[in-house]
């Protein structure tokens, strides 16, 4: 996804270089088309539901995406007015990207925790996720680098854009199936349990991620 979305011309003519991850590359939304793509082919040579899986995954997916945020290395632009919550790299104080994505992926994980036993049909849960991180992404690329398309939108931009596009389009679809069985019953203890772990959490990434930096 990097090598085609951010420079293909150059990744052509040195090809070598799309292996050199240590220079940059991985991108999130690389990783998630791809995951999606392996993830389809599996359960349908495993004859499972793709959807019933995604939907069980999606919350530890958003969850992971929080906790992995934190040791990105990935800093914002310069902030312009000096924000106490900044960082200070290279003398200059930076928006704190990576944890402005985390509290929000945090944010979703807590959403889609409290309406597993509210969704109408499969795979609703999973497409609320890729609607949710899309959104949260596209408001974090608003403080990251990352070549334009057409000022201020990145090709992140973009690319979170066509996935919500495609999700909403895919959930109209999936909604006149009516292909569902509940077997999720939580009562609200468990979803206040969830709840105030996720509160924890939020609070501890942003004590990990201030002592690191």
């Amino acid at each position: 996804y990097y090598v085609l979305a951010f420079n293909p011309s150059y990744y052509l003519k040195n090809p070598v270089q799309i292996f050199m991850i240590q220079n940059g590359g991985l991108s999130i939304h690389g990783s998630l088309i791809a995951a999606i793509g392996f993830a389809i082919i599996y359960t349908k040579y495993k004859k499972l539901s793709f959807w019933r899986i995604a939907d069980t995954f999606a919350p530890a997916i958003i969850l992971g995406q929080a906790i992995g945020r934190v040791g990105c290395d990935v800093f914002g632009t310069a902030m312009q007015t000096a924000y106490f919550w900044g960082v200070k790299i290279n003398n200059q104080l930076l928006h704190p990207v990576q944890i402005y994505e985390s509290i929000l992926n945090y944010v979703l994980f807590a959403v889609l925790w409290n309406l597993r036993d509210r969704i109408k049909y499969n795979g609703q849960l999973f497409l609320y996720y890729l609607i949710g991180f899309s959104f949260n992404r596209g408001v974090v690329e608003f403080f990251r680098t990352n070549p334009m398309v057409i000022e201020p939108f990145t090709i992140a931009h973009v690319t979170s854009l066509i996935i919500m596009i495609v999700a909403l389009f895919v959930m109209v679809y999936l909604r006149k199936q009516k292909k569902f069985v509940n077997e999720i019953k939580i009562d609200a203890r468990n979803k206040l349990i969830g709840n105030v772990a996720t509160l924890g959490m939020i609070i501890l990434s942003i004590m990990i991620y201030y002592k690191i930096y």
